[in-house]
């Protein structure tokens, strides 16, 4: 298996600590920033300026540029680290566990005829479904995703709902995506400067999650009204397809 696995990262070199926790995940960076990067002691792959500025044109630089490769992983740039959760326990991958994984579940994509493939979004052992190890219709987030010589792209009009929308064109095409229930990343979305945050505000969630309804519809694409807040910009996804 040829595997992969790059982090985009934008205006935040300081920031980018992935490959300080995961030595060979690769930091892909705009040219205009190839210096800085360097300076702060980052492995860099240089992409073009043009490819930077809207996170789903990057990962889809990635994913073009790296065809050859059985699959592609793509990870945010400031993951603290990839976690299961194991007899109610939580551990840390290592490198080596890290990338094991990574190998393991892209031959276990390929065996399911599976394109993507990814883990939990959330951090608490509340959402850990013990009794379900896999999913297969529900939303797999944007700070890991794994594209196994995929033919689906991110939706580049849709920079801050992207996951959602590529979630929904894999259960489209192929019937199913592959999600591992036990791990979980820990990243900061949306918590701090550059990468998203540099285009993210109250009104442009506002008109993204607007379009991704859409796209998809009000039958799929819908708003949680359990939460306290006046608005909340994390869509309730309901899978078109029966399952788990």
């Amino acid at each position: 298996m040829k595997i992969g696995i790059f982090a985009p990262s934008y205006k935040r070199p300081e920031k980018s600590i992935t490959q300080t926790v995961y030595p060979d995940v690769k930091i892909v960076v705009a040219e205009s920033e190839a210096a800085e990067y360097l300076k702060n002691g980052n492995e860099i792959i240089v992409c073009p300026d043009d490819q930077q500025g809207n996170v789903c044109r990057v990962r889809n630089w990635i994913l073009r540029e790296n065809e050859d490769l059985d699959c592609v992983a793509i990870l945010d740039d400031d993951c603290k680290g990839m976690y299961r959760w194991q007899e109610q326990e939580r551990f840390k991958l290592s490198p080596e566990e890290f990338y094991e994984f990574v190998e393991a579940s892209t031959i276990m994509a390929y065996d399911m005829r599976v394109k993507m493939w990814g883990v939990n979004c959330l951090v608490d052992k509340g959402a850990y479904r013990e009794h379900t190890p896999f999913s297969f219709v529900q939303y797999i987030g944007a700070p890991f995703t794994a594209h196994c010589k995929t033919d689906l792209f991110f939706d580049e009009e849709l920079p801050l709902k992207e996951d959602y929308d590529l979630t929904l064109q894999h259960l489209q095409k192929y019937g199913r995506v592959l999600r591992f229930n036990a791990y979980h990343y820990d990243v900061k979305q949306a918590q701090q400067t550059g990468g998203c945050a540099s285009y993210r505000n109250a009104e442009r969630e506002r008109e993204q999650f607007d379009l991704l309804r859409k796209k998809w519809g009000d039958k799929i694409i819908g708003y949680d009204k359990s939460t306290k807040r006046k608005f909340d910009f994390n869509p309730i996804l309901r899978s078109p397809i029966k399952g788990v």
